[in-house]
This record gives structure tokens, C-alpha cells and sequence, in this order.
């Protein structure tokens, strides 16, 4: 029994780190959202952030592990910045598609993504930061194309 204790305290903990992620805005269904951005631009790297335009970049929805969004990348542009940094900087209203390389030994790339998240509906007031980072990251291009477009087929 006691070498059970430590297996149920881990899914325990695993169950509940999804009910700590900030809830979407009202009428936005959080599965169908988490659905096509994972269709979209879904691997273990992929971490996206929802902010309010003109506000301070508070993250008021999540998709992705805290570890994933919380990484130091390249921003591309000279300095090392967080997502939550990249979405301060969409929530002033930055949009930006960039891509560059984290480690060239590797092959590895970053690419961002940050803009309004809808003109109309239920987001209309909020802004995005999406990143991947790996051997298979998209470039920020293709990023926007593909999470602009999960956003709509996800009726943001």
C-alpha cells in the first residue's frame, strides 16, 4: 500500500494541474479551442497565450505546460524573452511572425507568432502569443496561418 502512495500523489497532481490553467472567456469552448490549436500547431513545444488587447499582458487562458511557457527563447530580434514577454508585447499591440535558430549544432528553431485573436465574437478583445521551439518548429509564418485558423474553426 505505501508503495502506491507515491504513484496517487503524482496523478493527483497531474489531474489537477489542468483545473490551475486560467479559464477562456466566456462562450469560447476551452475543448474545442485546445482541439484545433493542437491540430493546428500541437506538439510538446507549442505553447500559446491569450491576453487582453491594451491591457498589462495578464494570461487569462493557456494552452501548453507551464515548463513550455515558461522557457527563455530567442526573440529573434537580438534579446532572450519568455511567451509571457512576447505577449506583454502583443497586448500593446505588436504583431509580429518571427523565426530564427536556438541552436544551430542541433538544427533547432524558434518561431512566434503574436496579433489580435478575433475582430468579432467572443474573443474580439483579446490577443495571442503562440511559440514553438525544436528540430520541427514552424516558422512564425506558419504559425499565424495555422492558429489564425484554428481560432476561427474554434468560433473565436
Amino acid at each position: 500500500m505505501t508503495r502506491l502512495l507515491p504513484i496517487a500523489v503524482a496523478l493527483t497532481a497531474t489531474l489537477a494541474i489542468p483545473a490551475c490553467a486560467p479559464k477562456p472567456p466566456a462562450g469560447v469552448d476551452a475543448e474545442l479551442l485546445a482541439q484545433e490549436i493542437g491540430n493546428a500547431v500541437g506538439s510538446d513545444s507549442t505553447c500559446v497565450l491569450f491576453a487582453r488587447a491594451g491591457g498589462d499582458g495578464a494570461v487569462v487562458h493557456r494552452y501548453g505546460t507551464h515548463l513550455t511557457c515558461g522557457r527563455t527563447l530567442p526573440s529573434c530580434d537580438g534579446s532572450s524573452v519568455t511567451a509571457a514577454d512576447m505577449l506583454k508585447r502583443a497586448a500593446k499591440g505588436e504583431v509580429l511572425s518571427l523565426s530564427c535558430d536556438t541552436r544551430l549544432e542541433d538544427a533547432r528553431t524558434v518561431g512566434w507568432a503574436t496579433g489580435p485573436v478575433a475582430q468579432a465574437g467572443p474573443a474580439r478583445d483579446l490577443v495571442y502569443v503562440a511559440v514553438m521551439e525544436g528540430d520541427r518548429a514552424l516558422p512564425g509564418r506558419e504559425i499565424r496561418t495555422r492558429i489564425e485558423a484554428a481560432f476561427r474553426v474554434a468560433k473565436l
